[in-house]
């Protein structure tokens, strides 16, 4: 099973795209190291206050795969350096 999740967040403390590339790096690399999950930006690379994130899970099992999305969407959620907009989902 393929967990797909795209989430779409608001920097607001960030006055730059180093700033910005800063917060989202920094939260990029410890998702990565914390779950089992690919990570990376696919939009708003240009913006300075937005991103959007990609993430997948794959798993045998809907249930292990959703879990660790789900974990790593908490974790980026309980940032403060920015804000959750929109999260969407979908299964392969």
């Amino acid at each position: 099973m393929i967990v797909y999740a795209e989430v779409e967040f608001m920097i607001q403390t960030a006055h730059s795209l180093k700033e910005k590339r800063a917060v989202l790096q920094r939260m990029i690399t410890r998702t990565k190291q914390k779950f089992n999950v690919s990570i990376a930006e696919i939009d708003h690379q240009n913006v300075w206050q937005r991103t959007r994130i990609a993430l997948v899970a794959v798993s045998s099992s809907k249930d292990s795969a959703e879990r660790e999305i789900n974990h790593a969407l908490n974790f980026l959620q309980s940032y403060p350096a920015w804000e959750q907009l929109d999260v969407w989902r979908e299964y392969l």
